[in-house]
């Protein structure tokens, strides 16, 4: 993706999130796979690209969409109501006053300098970091704002991330172990508390800072990683190491919410748990419809988790199943759209946002 910024979510006030009774000016979001809605593609799709193939976008749009899921993203599907929200490629009529979103799939929390010092930067395929997020930002502020941004952001909600699942996904499909990549996740964590102030300084008033996810739980990382220890193995299927990774970086995260709180009293900072959230999706899948949790519904091979890496959701050979929504994993990496539901529910009314969006 270039330079250029992204387009504004076309979103009625009326759709506008309260917050103690308060409408929001606006709605901006930063992060990548989970809540891009098409930036990745801006300029057209990258080579390889799956998900800018059937079976994406079937379940709601009708059509892939550049979103990595088959229908709509937590965002999409919680804070507006199930109504479509353009993605970068749109042309033209984008109020940017209502909202904008600069995620992009595959961003990461660091610069490319911190994973070419690990010597992975090989692994790293866009440039759109959080900072260089903020930067898009930052540009479209004069169409936002004018010149009385302080006031205008501060009525705002901003929801930065999720950041720090791709920060990990580098250094282990890079070969690191899970242990070794939980010894970088204070700089990850400093660099996602960094962009919070950075939203701060402009004039933010309301960031959601959610967590990373249980990949232990995750289809890719099940086959890939799988082993023939039961050891290796939480009661529920999950690969304990790798889950220990997202922890850690969580209960960091959630000290660096806390000790930014506060620092900046007349903020709300709020951390949204999408950790327990899912977890509890795999603990007890029936309960939110689901009938599968740990295999995945778009893919080929069949099997336990239904993942291959050389057949993944979009490519020949893969296929999804009958129901997405009776399915927590979309493709191995993403979640249905059906669980981004759920998930956008939890963070607007509780319990897995502290404090909740609506509280």
């Amino acid at each position: 993706m270039a330079a250029r910024v992204v387009v504004a979510f076309a979103v009625a006030s009326a759709m506008f999130v309260a917050v103690s009774g308060q409408k929001f000016n606006a709605i901006f979001s930063f992060g990548d796979s989970m809540s891009d809605t098409g930036n990745l593609c801006v300029n057209g799709p990258p080579a390889g690209l799956t998900l800018t193939q059937p079976p994406y976008g079937e379940t709601f749009f009708g059509h892939p969409t550049g979103r990595a899921v088959a229908g709509a993203t937590a965002l999409d599907a919680g804070f507006f109501h199930d109504r479509d929200i353009p993605g970068a490629g749109s042309k033209g009529g984008s109020d940017f006053r209502r909202g904008a979103n600069m995620a992009i799939i595959g961003a990461t929390t660091m610069d490319s300098g911190f994973f070419q010092s690990l010597g992975i930067g090989d692994k790293i395929w866009n440039n759109g970091p959080l900072n260089t997020q903020i930067q898009w930002f930052q540009q479209l502020m004069p169409s936002i704002c004018g010149s009385s941004c302080k006031t205008y952001l501060s009525k705002s909600l901003f929801v930065l991330g999720e950041f720090g699942g791709n920060d990990y996904n580098a250094q282990l499909f890079g070969g690191y172990t899970p242990e070794q990549a939980a010894g970088q996740s204070g700089t990850i964590v400093d660099g996602i508390g960094k962009g919070v102030e950075q939203l701060i300084g402009l004039g933010a008033m309301y960031v959601v800072v959610p967590g990373v996810l249980p990949v232990g739980c995750f289809p890719i990382y099940l086959t890939l990683y799988g082993t023939s220890n039961a050891g290796d193995y939480d009661q529920y299927g999950c690969l304990t190491r790798f889950n220990t990774l997202s922890s850690r970086h969580n209960s960091l995260l959630q000290a660096k919410v806390s000790s930014l709180q506060s620092k900046y009293p007349w903020a709300r900072i709020m951390y949204a748990d999408f950790y327990s959230h899912v977890y509890d999706m795999v603990k007890s899948p029936s309960n939110y419809g689901f009938s599968t949790n740990l295999r995945a519904c778009c893919g080929a091979g069949g099997g336990k988790y239904n993942y291959q890496n050389g057949a993944r959701c979009g490519m020949s050979g893969a296929y999804a199943c009958s129901n997405p929504s009776s399915s927590l994993s979309w493709d191995g990496i993403h979640l249905t759209e059906a669980a981004y539901k759920q998930i956008a529910d939890g963070w607007v009314n509780g319990p897995y946002c502290h404090p909740p969006i609506m509280s």
